[in-house]
């Protein structure tokens, strides 16, 4: 079987080449097409529990507005902006089932098994009192 053409560097306009890319950092970047696909398919699949899909709704809302919880200072400001969007993934992936996921995902088992880790890690960095609030409204 033949190796995949993966990008190790970019290039400006102009032809200077620019550092090499972290194989960590192109694995993440070529997993966010299949993680958007695989959001799209289960927020249209009847099968995924309604709450979950208000949860992504609510959250992506969150994302939009200017209002924060905390103010957009570098790196600090985007801490509840991360642990939601872990906290949201987490819980979609959760109440979907493994067996749903797997039914829509497109990439390797293994880049979803770190996405599923990260999203957990992030999910369990969440504040007990944004969990409880969110899980008192039922979502």
């Amino acid at each position: 079987m033949s190796q995949a053409v993966r990008p190790d560097g970019m290039v400006t306009p102009d032809g200077r080449s620019i550092r090499r890319i972290s194989p960590v950092l192109m694995d993440s970047v070529l997993a966010l097409p299949n993680l958007a696909k695989l959001l799209v398919r289960l927020l249209r699949d009847p099968r995924v529990p309604r709450k979950s899909k208000i949860l992504v709704g609510l959250t992506l809302g969150y994302l939009v507005t200017p209002i924060d919880l905390i103010p957009d200072i570098p790196i600090i400001g985007q801490t509840d902006d991360l642990l939601l969007i872990a906290f949201t993934l987490n819980r979609l992936i959760m109440t979907s089932g493994d067996e749903l996921v797997l039914e829509h995902w497109d990439g390797s088992q293994d880049v979803l098994d770190v996405i599923k880790n990260i999203s957990d890690l992030g999910a369990g960095l969440m504040p007990k009192k944004a969990k409880a609030i969110l899980e008192r409204v039922g979502l």
